[in-house]
């Protein structure tokens, strides 16, 4: 009798601990798929997270005035500069020679290089549309124009030299979400070289 009960105790507690192990497995599956996006549910969310906190939207996001000055404006969400918006009403010879000038949306921005606009960075095809994972990739670790070994460099006030830092599946996350959000056709202006003299022009597209 105390055997029988012995081996019926034991296989309780095998039960118990198969049952255990199994759940503390799921755990550990969930924990390293969180791990994967940076702790988050999804890379999309995970690449969401790095836009804004790499401040993405400060230049690619147009503004609206409010009350409480310019905000972002979500209907036009990483669309880059507005076309048809003029550019800073400055002296550009001036400007380029002993600063920088900007739109108070952020968007346009004068310097020595000339004038850059934010680009959109919807998936439209007049934004990164036709892009591929491989191209943005470059334009963040080389600062390529498009993401083309061949092209020139992204213009100021594009920092990607701080964006070069990121690992391979982050710069991956925000090129997934990037070509989650909604899609806003924009033929963002092209680029103007400088008119300050000895100054090189820059092949004219948008930054």
């Amino acid at each position: 009798m105390k055997i029988k009960l012995f081996i019926t105790c034991a296989s309780i507690l095998c039960f118990v601990l198969i049952l255990s192990g199994c759940s503390d497995s799921g755990k550990e599956k969930e924990i390293n798929s969180k791990t994967d996006f940076g702790g988050f549910e999804s890379q999309i969310k995970w690449g969401e997270h790095l836009v804004r906190i790499g401040g993405c939207e400060d230049c690619h996001t147009p503004k609206k005035m409010t009350p409480k000055g310019p905000v972002l404006d979500e209907s036009l969400k990483l669309s880059g500069h507005p076309a048809g918006m003029p550019p800073p009403d400055v002296d550009r010879k001036e400007m380029e020679s002993k600063g920088l000038s900007v739109t108070q949306d952020l968007t346009a921005w004068v310097g020595p290089w000339g004038i850059s606009y934010a680009a959109n960075l919807t998936p439209d095809e007049t934004g990164i549309g036709l892009w591929q994972e491989s191209n943005f990739l470059i334009a963040l670790r080389e600062g390529k124009y498009k993401g083309m070994k061949a092209g020139r460099s992204l213009l100021p006030p594009m920092p990607w030299e701080f964006f070069e830092h990121m690992s391979d599946d982050e710069i991956k996350a925000i090129f997934a979400y990037l070509k989650s959000v909604k899609p806003i056709k924009n033929i963002v202006p092209q680029a103007e070289p400088p008119v300050t003299a000895g100054q090189t022009p820059p092949d004219s597209s948008s930054k």
